[in-house]
């Protein structure tokens, strides 16, 4: 790692002679900006020996990161809550069985190796031993264990602990009987809350709904199992090749069991009612005035550990003042609004200092088209779907959509880095070595771009004679809706509207905008079917092409294509599902495939990768070529002044790497626009070169 870093310091020496004087609490003894220079290796590097070094370490003031927040945490129970901002303490004092480099791959942890039997049905870890359970003030507890893990499928199979992440139990990774403890346990809470005893066939619920009785599970029967203190089974029902990146949930962190048993439900509520096994004690916790993260002096890898203290401060209006703070240096990282850019790239003592984030791919968002419409009638659905069975209709709107105009609304810069061209977003997922975008049935979409005017038109005016011909009125009404709370939505759709029709035409569409109602929008509208297009996100669960195959298969809440009676729709469902999931499956739903078309789906194939990914590419290759879905942008990333650098940390767009700052360290200043973007250029040729070996 710090040779990469003196490599980089070499390459940006131009670029750092402009750095600025230090704003920041590091212990850097040199003024550095983070795209480089290791001070903790300068002197071993200039001649000096590793003793001096050592000493200097030691001598060094604390590196403090200092930074505002002005949401709190719902709760410190990393075992229930699926808030990637209540995650953000529980992942830096709790450890996984795995974790990430800065690439992307997957190195030991709390598990210090692993393996699977030949189907990936059975994982076993060999837990790492001398790690210690601590208290808030560093008291050795208890040592770590296999056993761990076996409370914590307990607990958070148990329905009773109403954990938000347990579908990671049941979803891609089917782990042994997860699933039927936790609706036994689901069941027993319907008894006690209804008042009915177990096994009584006549119980209901309050609206008279029958309680269906359900088969007692045993809790050990759970197939995450300590066959000794330090060897960790784990069972599951289906072959699993991506299930080491299921691990990096909170709910597949450890938890010490008898403390978590002396004390119960208040598990989680404070500093004093954790454990911590990570790289960092929650050494305070006052909640809306401070949180403090102190390095574990017991961490098993603290030589990996360079920022020794994290204090976070409380201020309800940290996104307007954070900035002033960062320039009186009081603080050492600042979010910037785009609306201030201008200004700021302009101002002397500003416009180096400021970067954009690394992009953020953990949630893809595309177009759909809604198969299944249950608007109004006032909105016309029943010509609705006449026109969105047709394929060229759907065509004529994905090649008439001009996305990096509509990304103008989030950055006027450089729109463009928002795209994204397919539905798995690139960089996400590597199979064989190759991104899985670059795969011959994506290749095409991920390098081009799928706006093209002459082609809508052309598209346009075959769907015309089709739809007319198919008893279609013109023009045909379409449903945009959006959220209002969500910021910028209501300017995008206006964008995209006026851009729509002003290619296509008010006689042949007429693109209406409405907003939803501001709580519980995704109920209302998208689940509800009450749009024609809409803008709608998945956010990957796990490192595996699969998961973004969830939104668009049987009963989903996405697009309703499943439950088309138009025949050309349905055979399309038919031939994508059996392409996921295989002709058996195919035929156990009813779909109306050949029974004997012996088709592998890309879900059943767990022992050849790059057969894998290559049939996962052309299943979703089916859904770009009949417009079923139009790719439209990544999560996206931001502007700040930050003197940490981010491409130093754990990577996984998954999980909870991007939270941790182990790895991580603190300069005495931030990078620039050029030192950032060679930084990434840097990171992203040495992940390829990670990825390809």
């Amino acid at each position: 790692m710090c040779k990469n870093k003196r490599l980089l310091a070499l390459l940006l020496a131009g670029a750092m002679a402009l750095s600025l004087a230090g704003c920041g609490g590091s212990g850097d003894s040199a003024g550095t900006t983070a795209a480089g220079g290791d001070t903790g290796a300068t002197t071993a590097a200039a001649g000096g020996s590793s003793d001096e070094t050592t000493a200097a370490a030691e001598n060094a003031e604390p590196s403090v990161y200092r930074t505002l927040y002005s949401s709190e945490v719902t709760t410190l129970n990393y075992l229930t809550s699926g808030s990637t901002n209540d995650w953000s303490i529980g992942a830096n004092v709790v450890d996984s069985l795995i974790e990430y480099d800065k690439y992307g791959n997957v190195i030991p942890s709390l598990a210090e190796s692993w393996e699977s039997n030949d189907d990936m049905t059975e994982w076993t870890f060999h837990i790492r031993k001398g790690v210690k359970w601590v208290d808030k003030n560093g008291n050795e507890v208890a040592d770590v264990t296999a056993n761990d893990w076996v409370t914590t499928a307990q607990y958070v199979n148990d329905a009773r602990n109403d954990s938000d992440n347990q579908y990671m139990y049941s979803t891609g990774s089917v782990v042994t009987n997860a699933q039927a403890y936790y609706d036994y346990t689901a069941y027993l809470l319907d008894c006690e809350t209804y008042g009915f005893e177990e096994g009584d066939e006549n119980a209901v619920d309050d609206e008279g709904n029958a309680i269906e009785v359900v088969e007692p599970v045993d809790p050990a029967s759970i197939g995450v199992k300590a066959t000794d203190d330090y060897t960790l089974v784990i069972s599951l029902d289906q072959p699993c090749p991506f299930f080491l990146s299921v691990l990096s949930y909170t709910t597949f962190m450890p938890v010490y069991g008898p403390f978590l048993e002396e004390v119960g439900s208040q598990f989680g509520l404070d500093a004093d009612s954790l454990l911590y096994c990570g790289a960092y004690i929650l050494s305070s916790f006052e909640p809306q005035q401070e949180h403090v993260l102190t390095k574990n002096p017991t961490y098993w890898d603290k030589d990996n550990v360079f920022i020794d203290e994290i204090r976070e401060t409380y201020n309800a209006e940290a996104s307007s003042i954070s900035l002033q703070m960062y320039l009186d240096g009081e603080v050492d990282g600042a979010s910037i609004d785009t609306n201030l850019l201008d200004s700021m790239l302009q101002d002397e003592t500003t416009k180096n200092l400021i970067h954009t984030t690394r992009r953020d791919i953990a949630y893809s968002y595309w177009y759909m088209f809604n198969f299944n419409p249950q608007f109004d009638d006032v909105y016309e659905p029943e010509n609705w779907k006449i026109a969105v069975n047709n394929v060229n209709f759907r065509k004529a709107l994905m090649a008439g959509l001009d996305r990096v105009r509509s990304m103008t609304v989030y950055d006027p810069y450089n729109p463009e880095n928002m795209i994204s061209n397919t539905v798995t977003p690139a960089t996400f997922a590597v199979g064989a070595g190759k991104d899985f975008t670059q795969y011959d049935a994506l290749k095409p979409y991920s390098d081009g771009d799928s706006f093209d005017e002459a082609a809508a038109i052309e598209y346009r005016d075959k769907a015309r004679a089709e739809l007319e011909a198919a008893g279609c009125t013109f023009p045909i009404k379409v449903l945009v809706s959006y959220n209002p709370t969500t910021s910028n939505w209501d300017h995008e759709c206006q964008l995209e509207e006026q851009q729509l029709e002003g290619l296509l035409g008010t006689d042949f569409i007429d693109i209406i905008v409405e907003a939803g109602p501001e709580t519980g929008f995704l109920a209302a509208v998208r689940r509800s079917g009450k749009y024609a297009f809409m803008l709608c996100n998945w956010g990957a669960d796990y490192a595996d092409p699969q998961t973004w195959t969830e939104p668009f298969g049987i009963d989903n809440s996405y697009n309703g294509w499943d439950k088309s009676e138009d025949p050309t729709t349905k055979a399309l469902f038919a031939q994508w599902y059996e392409l996921v999931y295989g002709t058996d499956a195919a035929v156990a739903e009813g779909l109306d495939v050949d029974p004997n078309g012996g088709v592998v789906g890309a879900a059943q194939i767990y022992d050849d990768e790059e057969a894998r990914y290559e049939a996962f590419a052309n299943a979703e290759a089916l859904l770009l070529e009949n417009a079923v879905v139009i790719p439209y942008k990544i999560s996206g990333y931001s502007y700040t002044i930050s003197n940490v650098n981010p491409l130093e940390g754990e990577y996984a767009p998954y999980g909870v790497a991007l939270q941790r700052f182990k790895y991580q360290k603190l300069y005495d200043t931030s990078m620039n626009m050029d030192e950032f973007n060679a930084a990434y250029a840097q990171w992203e040729t040495e992940r390829a070169a990670a990825i390809a070996e």
